[in-house]
């Protein structure tokens, strides 16, 4: 009898140092995620300080060449307590509130759509006093919560299509319709791409995801060609230098500066393109920018970083603990480099431009907001405990 006790108790203490060391293992993996966070912003700023100087010049009251720049420090700063307040918060707690925080998002939406300023066409931002809010980035985080919290809670019937169709087609619909009344194609496409990792990464049959990824590929088709403004900038994709003032004048610009930074850049600091040679060199093109100044080196190592950040981040998720936390972690993850890829994309002209900023990089006060607090809860998620006597991941 008492051999079986220690036997049991030995099985007990194994159990017990391998579940530790998996948390460990999980523990240390949310470091190597901030590495690339960390290294991005870096850039990002040291970027901003030189693509932001001749606009700011322009649009500073006093002329001033850092109004930009410091603008865009501010909004890190606020986007890292987010981060710090999101890193506390168990990632559980955004289960029960994603329904309110989606419909906050939609109210949001609605605004933007019936009093929201328009600029270039487009009603996509509510001005409160000097603050700009852009509801577009509070959906993706709040589309992503609501879809992974009803796909984690019906997981047990997800077999049945009506019980996956029906509240991916409510939550995708709404934000969807909201979305393109802006209309905002760019954040559009970036949602759906999220949203289709979080279906992707749930138990629903694979048929039923591949099924709506099919119609969903066509209706996005459909908008695409549904717009003039977005059939011209699908035409200036195909051939930009056929029109090199006109529809492809920013894949032109972007393509000679990226042209000029050879393979280690022409310094720092020393852009020509942002010279309003290139428009939206800040925001939209700041990846260009990068590319001039530091060379193929230079934006390889950004295009490195999200590779980096895509993995570790995939790994976060396929050991989170439950499967809300999987869902969660991969919608955001899929968030960030899907928008990382389709703003690089846009940049190097191998995909049509759809106006989304780099992630962590470009300059946008929202963005950079919701991004810093969306990784928070990625690390969340990495650090929480797994539950069970072997540290076994729970379903």
């Amino acid at each position: 009898m008492t051999g079986r006790v220690s036997s049991i108790a030995g099985r007990v203490a194994r159990a017990g140092r391998r579940a530790e060391a998996v948390q460990q293992v999980r523990e240390r993996r949310s470091v190597f995620l901030l590495v690339p966070v960390a290294m991005l912003l870096i850039v990002g700023l040291g970027a901003m300080l030189s693509a932001s100087s001749v606009v700011s010049i322009r649009e500073s009251p006093t002329a001033d060449q850092f109004y930009l720049f410091k603008r865009q420090l501010m909004w890190v700063g606020i986007g890292l307590a987010a981060f710090v307040v999101t890193i506390r918060i168990p990632y559980r707690w955004w289960a029960r509130v994603a329904l309110p925080m989606f419909l906050a998002s939609v109210t949001l939406l609605l605004a933007t759509v019936v009093v929201g300023d328009s600029r270039n066409g487009a009603a996509r931002w509510i001005e409160i006093g000097p603050f700009t809010i852009q509801a577009g980035e509070f959906a993706k985080l709040a589309t992503i919560t609501l879809l992974a919290a009803a796909l984690a809670k019906k997981e047990r019937w997800l077999g049945d299509l009506p019980h996956f169709a029906y509240p991916v087609a409510a939550i995708l619909g709404v934000v969807g319709l909201l979305i393109m009344l802006q209309p905002d194609f760019g954040t559009l496409l970036i949602i759906i791409g999220a949203s289709f990792a979080v279906m992707a990464a749930s138990a629903a049959p694979l048929r039923y995801v591949a099924g709506l990824a099919l119609l969903g590929a066509g209706m996005m088709t459909a908008l695409a060609f549904s717009a003039p403004y977005r059939l011209r900038r699908l035409v200036g994709f195909l051939d930009p230098f056929a029109d090199p003032l006109g529809n492809g004048h920013q894949a032109v610009q972007s393509l000679v500066a990226l042209g000029t930074g050879g393979l280690f850049g022409i310094g720092l600091g020393a852009s020509r393109a942002r010279w309003s040679f290139l428009p939206n060199a800040h925001t939209d093109f700041i990846f260009a920018i990068i590319g001039e100044e530091t060379g193929l080196a230079g934006a390889m190592l950004i295009v490195l970083l999200f590779m980096v950040l895509a993995v570790v981040g995939v790994r976060i998720a396929l050991q989170a603990p439950d499967r809300f936390g999987r869902l969660m972690a991969m919608g955001i993850v899929a968030w960030l480099t899907v928008q990382a890829l389709v703003n690089i994309g846009g940049v190097v002209a191998v995909l049509p431009i759809t106006g989304v900023p780099l992630p962590f990089v470009s300059a946008g006060g929202n963005a950079m907001l919701m991004n810093l607090a969306a990784v928070g809860i990625l690390v969340n998620i990495a650090r929480s405990p797994l539950t069970g006597a072997s540290g076994a991941e729970i379903r």
